[in-house]
């Protein structure tokens, strides 16, 4: 199977579809923490990693979004940052069957760091690496960080990747809103800037507000850098039709 350095570049590359809608539409009710499943209910967890190999899927992500400390410790989990990291990327490098690659997903902290709240840059970069870590340990192919509002978080993220390992691939994914600008309201020339000085195999878009404004954005972002870029788009936001709340892209 060619590495994920060898396939960037030169063909398309087909990611799966989004792991806690799938466990919801699977029965999960959404107060539940979807990374705990990965230790308690890792069946089914194998199940949407094999569905979405099955439907194509070249690169399957981890379920491990939201498995920092900050997000688990509500769940009285933080103290098992690590375990589950561990076991989300084993349970998707067992159904991955060296047939696909493995992404470790890394979302935001859910909490303001500096200066905006008291988390200093450091401290945020070391909540990253506990987490990182149980996947590099797991076997993942590449790190996934995504979902990102700030483009200082999303260093802190970079730099705890690669003081743990210095050659992964990391693609490195922010959030946008229907003007095309970053949630925190900074433009993507900043994004691409700022990253200058923390090299990534790719950069992209996730989530955000649908396919349509993505897409208008991917034409600006391909104008701003060489890189090769990702897109993951969402099925946006409903509109209300005669009474019906519709997603025009489904």
């Amino acid at each position: 199977m060619k590495s994920f350095r060898e396939r960037l570049g030169n063909e398309l590359i087909l990611f799966d579809g989004g792991t806690g809608t799938y466990l919801y539409e699977k029965g999960i009710y959404i107060n539940r923490c979807f990374d705990e499943l990965n230790l308690t209910n890792p069946e089914l967890v194998t199940e949407v990693h094999c569905d979405y190999i099955n439907a194509g899927a070249d690169i399957i992500e981890t379920n491990t979004f939201g498995a920092n400390s900050f997000k688990l410790t509500p769940h009285g989990l933080g103290n098992k940052v690590y375990e589950i990291n561990l076991r989300g990327a084993k349970l998707a490098k067992t159904a991955a069957k060296e047939s696909v690659l493995v992404a470790g997903a890394v979302g935001p902290l859910g909490v303001q760091i500096e200066p905006l709240g008291k988390l200093s840059f450091d401290e945020a970069k070391d909540v990253f690496k506990e987490q990182i870590k149980g996947l590099l340990d797991g076997g993942v192919d590449l790190i996934v960080l995504e979902t990102f509002a700030l483009v200082k978080e999303l260093i802190q993220a970079i730099r705890a990747v690669r003081e743990l390992n210095a050659d992964i691939p990391i693609v490195a994914q922010v959030t946008i809103n229907e003007s095309g600008t970053l949630l925190s309201g900074a433009p993507l020339e900043r994004f691409i800037e700022k990253l200058k000085d923390y090299p990534v195999d790719a950069v992209g878009l996730n989530c955000s507000v649908g396919p349509k404004a993505m897409l208008d954005a991917l034409e600006n972002l391909r104008s701003l850098t060489d890189i090769p870029i990702s897109v993951q788009p969402n099925a946006g936001l409903p509109q209300n039709i005669s009474g019906r709340n519709i997603y025009m892209t489904s």
